[in-house]
């Protein structure tokens, strides 16, 4: 099976370019580069299955912070991806509408369910904000009777979240928790919808989906009102510093939101290699040869990036 093109691939660039993991700037994916400090964590977070009181004081986190009505259901999930390739089994086969460019997986789960694409269809997936687009969509976009909306980089503008919508039977709202709080190796995801299909999903995932570790350190971080608005600050400082440097440089900004941006250029592939013999790697897509996306670097490696651009 071909795979599928994504941001990553740090090996494959070292392969290429030379180094190790410790010499490169990964710009490929938008992840927060300032991740959230992990805990010290219990030695029953290890050696124990997580306990039902441990699962709730996580989902009572997570219904806090993204203000989930009281009338939908929260499944934690071993990340959003794996939720999404279970996503076309809570809906009997028909036709898919997923806009385009966006997110891959979305169209590869479904597919791999023997579903057709096709505009106007019963069923509707929007990413909000799209990646790698950085779109928002609005409430009058939701007209398809299912509408799944992903919400995986929504956590740097929770204002313009959809979550109210989650009480409707017909909405489902997909959150990704490695993102905004920079932990993707966690692998934790979240399903918000209406408590039938809530159970259906929970019923294909099994029991003790989440590990132990991951309950502990996303109860805590989905607490820290702070810590995530001083991210947010920092993210939108972040977004302005680099579209200046690259505007600098001859890109125009294409779209993107606080966690990446994107950007047409002359050649993408020229400037991919470009930065990665300067060991960063950045994202290309396969549908377009213009279109460059970057995360931001953390703290240290601006100055790289700063004199990579130069060149």
């Amino acid at each position: 099976m071909q795979e599928r093109d994504h941001g990553g691939g740090l090996d494959a660039a070292i392969t290429r370019w030379g180094g190790d993991r410790s010499t490169w700037i990964d710009l490929s994916t938008g992840i927060n580069p300032e991740p959230y400090p992990l805990p010290s964590f219990t030695s029953e977070a290890w050696t124990a299955l997580p306990d039902k009181a441990a699962q709730a004081r996580l989902i009572e986190a997570a219904r806090s912070f993204w203000n989930v009505p009281a009338e939908a259901d929260i499944l934690a999930a071993p990340g959003a991806s794996s939720l999404i390739a279970r996503m076309p089994q809570l809906f009997e086969r028909q036709t898919v509408d997923i806009p385009k460019p966006t997110y891959n997986e979305h169209a590869a789960a479904f597919a791999a369910q023997g579903w057709v694409e096709a505009p106007d269809a019963p069923v509707r997936v929007l990413v909000h904000p799209n990646n790698p687009t950085g779109q928002l969509w609005s409430r009058d976009d939701l007209t398809a009777p299912i509408t799944v909306i992903d919400e995986s980089f929504c956590d740097v503008t929770p204002e313009n979240s959809l979550i109210s919508e989650s009480t409707k039977p017909s909405r489902i709202i997909l959150k990704s928790f490695g993102k905004f709080w920079g932990l993707a190796g966690l692998r934790l995801g979240f399903l918000i919808g209406a408590p039938d299909t809530i159970q259906k999903m929970r019923d294909m995932i099994g029991p003790w989906a989440v590990s132990g570790p991951a309950l502990e350190v996303a109860t805590l971080a989905l607490l820290d009102q702070d810590w995530a608005t001083e991210s947010r600050a920092r993210l939108a400082k972040d977004t302005s510093r680099l579209d200046g440097l690259m505007t600098s440089a001859g890109a125009v900004v294409a779209g993107g939101c606080d966690l990446f941006r994107l950007y047409e250029v002359d050649d993408a592939q020229t400037w991919h290699d470009r930065l990665g013999e300067n060991h960063i790697l950045t994202r290309i897509f396969p549908y377009s040869k213009t279109y460059l996306r970057l995360g931001f670097p953390a703290k240290r490696d601006w100055s790289r990036l700063e004199a990579a651009l130069k060149v």
